[in-house]
């Protein structure tokens, strides 16, 4: 659904389900903080999350962003999975899944091994993106996720939500990409979370077109404090204002009207929706055009106004402190480790809160 000139910033910011590239073998890290509550050591990968997470600390203030990247501590390592890709139709399905299909096309499918980076990180670069998103959250009143419902529209990848659930909250994540209901298709993907305290979150992943598919939106339900999208709702995805490859868009299957009063019909009194985009620069007229560089609401503020919002931040811009999230989590590199001249002409950032009164 939820998934450039330069590669990297591809893989992070773009929405658009896209074949993943193998997986890597994940690179040395510095030593994790203390060993998770089981005493089992953490993996390479969960050190690689550890590490990002020491070096954001000093971007954010609210002990809600504080919190959830302090939380990479406890998270579980997780042993490799095989998938399965029809090379046809680029649909991917898990072990289960594709068992459920006669063996002759069973034979035609491709195994795809999801090692644990792979798990946590996706096709979209480090889930710690998403502490920008609480940061600006709990600035306008979401300061405790827990006990409380978030949704994530198009949510990516599982690991974020993992660690929102270690916080104490109900996670969501709702998405069309096959590649992720494959990938996170066994229990301990989902379910209960048992936090320190003995407070308990959790999480559920949906999906299928929200709020197209009634099954799926009866899957989702309502009662939520807040709604999340992380480079899903751009205008360059869903309004582009130059014509696209058609693999490239987002199709909501329902009209703006429909889908902003499916969310606002979701959220609690004084729940909110926020939108937060990271995107590259822009083609120029004479190339190609890039949907996901257009960061922008893909609905005005006069939309949202109509359909009972308060109107709390709009298209407001966020290139400082996207750059300087980029940095720390080393996307201002390239594959040799050699420091970007041109990052901060690549990397921009828009976000936008609305409000149900």
């Amino acid at each position: 659904m939820k998934r450039l000139s330069v590669l990297f910033l591809s893989l992070l910011i773009a929405a658009c389900a896209t074949q993943p590239p193998a997986p890597v073998t994940p690179p040395s890290t510095p030593d994790s903080p203390r060993p998770a509550p089981s005493m089992v050591p953490p993996s390479a990968s969960v050190k690689k999350l550890q590490g990002e997470a020491r070096a954001l600390q000093p971007l954010v203030s609210s002990k809600l962003a504080r919190d959830f990247l302090n939380a990479t501590r406890q998270l579980p390592n997780r042993e490799p999975r095989t998938i399965f890709q029809d090379p046809k139709s680029g649909t991917y399905f898990s072990r289960t899944a594709a068992t459920a299909h006669p063996a002759e096309f069973r034979q035609t499918l491709r195994p795809v091994v999801m090692d644990e980076e792979r798990y946590y990180y996706t096709k979209y670069g480090s889930p710690l993106a998403y502490v920008r998103a609480l940061e600006l959250a709990a600035q306008h009143g979401f300061d405790d996720a827990a006990g409380k419902r978030v949704l994530d529209f198009g949510y990516g990848a599982v690991a974020h939500l993992r660690l929102l659930g270690q916080l104490g909250a109900h996670a969501v994540g709702v998405d069309v990409d096959t590649y992720l209901s494959a990938l996170y298709s066994e229990p301990e993907d989902e379910g209960p979370v048992v936090v320190r305290g003995g407070q308990e979150g959790s999480v559920m992943l949906a999906h299928g077109r929200w709020p197209a598919d009634a099954k799926v939106t009866a899957e989702v339900g309502g009662k939520y404090s807040l709604i999340l999208s992380k480079n899903t709702l751009k205008r360059g995805y869903i309004k582009p204002s130059r014509p696209a490859e058609e693999r490239h868009l987002i199709r909501l299957g329902v009209g703006d009207e429909a889908f902003l009063k499916a969310v606002h019909d979701a959220l609690l009194p004084g729940g909110m929706l926020l939108i937060y985009n990271l995107a590259p620069a822009q083609a120029p007229a004479n190339k190609p055009y890039i949907p996901w560089a257009d960061a922008r609401s893909p609905y005005t503020r006069k939309q949202y106004e109509s359909a009972g919002f308060k109107v709390l931040a709009f298209d407001v811009n966020d290139d400082e402190f996207a750059r300087d999230m980029g940095r720390k989590l080393g996307w201002d590199r390239n594959a040799k480790g050699e420091v970007r001249a041109d990052f901060e002409k690549e990397l921009f950032a828009l976000y936008t809160i609305v409000a149900k009164p």
